[in-house]
């Protein structure tokens, strides 16, 4: 029976391990990827991280690693199958039939990229088509891509490209982006993006590897092809929650619902960092949930010893 487990290694799972090992907790890190850090491993660089301005978010997510392994944070791979609340102690089943119990649990599982869900989006996964331009850009040295978004994700994705690839076309479905100013200007500095408005991605073809996309007008629904090689999708995230969405309240989107003490609707159960309702998901909020989820749970403690 541990005091705590912790589903999830990202920056708010490691935040939370690290404050909950100086609290004296006894307590398990799950985490169903091989390496720790979640999104930030994703991310080119990180520019807005208070004290360490410009770091690579990889180098990020092992500083953050280091921190918890320093501290002798216990971590186990494990993939999250169920979440059961009995009350006084909770059970968390994994998908190789270990079953974990414990008297909290903070839920900081993160969210994941969401697909667009047109015609040759799954078929051409891996082969053209990609929800990360840091991971796979390198990919695609001097050839022509498209960003499909208009939020920071993509415009930060259009200009990461624009540094190797030959043309990048950014296509937004409205006439306006939704990105911070400060990373519209950077866009607008790319000599070689082209921003298509008033457009949707209807359609992805090729033979073995992406060569077309078909967009459609959002005014008019008129279609048009266009020639790249590569495709980049930031529509947006889904919070990962299928584990436990079924018996722990959340929102119309999927995110659990828990304000700023993290406290879920469920007693002695805590959500941290994307996963949870919130206005700003970022890596610094992320981190402040990890600490907040554990005073929160420390509190629970107490009070039900």
């Amino acid at each position: 029976m541990y005091d705590l487990i912790i589903i999830g290694s990202g920056p708010a799972g490691l935040s939370a391990a690290v404050y909950g090992i100086r609290a004296g907790l006894d307590l398990l890190v799950l985490e169903e990827k091989p390496m720790n850090g979640g999104q930030v491993l994703n991310t080119y660089e990180v520019d807005n991280y208070l004290g360490l301005p410009g770091l690579s978010g990889f180098d990020m997510g092992m500083k953050f690693k280091e921190h918890a392994d320093r501290m002798g944070v216990a971590c186990k791979t494990a993939t999250v199958t169920a979440v059961i609340d009995q009350g006084q102690s909770k059970t968390v089943e994994t998908a190789d039939g270990t079953a974990y119990e414990a008297k909290t649990l903070i839920l900081a599982t993160g969210a994941e990229h969401a697909a667009l869900h047109v015609p040759g989006e799954e078929q051409y996964k891996g082969r053209g088509v990609s929800y990360c331009a840091t991971c796979d850009g390198a990919f695609f040295k001097g050839r022509d891509v498209a960003v499909v978004g208009g939020g920071d994700v993509a415009v930060e994705d259009a200009v990461y490209l624009a540094r190797m690839c030959g043309k990048v076309y950014l296509i937004h479905r409205r006439d306006s982006l939704r990105a911070a100013r400060s990373l519209q200007k950077k866009l607008m500095d790319c000599d070689n993006v082209k921003i298509l408005w008033d457009r949707t991605l209807s359609k992805i073809t090729g033979s073995d590897l992406v060569e077309r996309i078909t967009l459609q007008s959002v005014t008019d629904q008129t279609e048009e092809e266009l020639p790249v090689e590569g495709v980049f999708i930031a529509v947006g995230m889904h919070p990962n929650t299928a584990a436990f969405a079924h018996n722990i309240p959340c929102d119309e989107k999927g995110y659990v619902i828990a304000g700023e003490d993290c406290a879920t609707k469920a007693p002695g159960i805590f959500a941290a960092g994307d996963v949870r309702t919130k206005q700003v998901r970022q890596i610094i909020t992320a981190v402040a949930d990890g600490a907040c989820a554990v005073a929160s749970a420390e509190r629970y403690l107490t009070k039900n010893q």
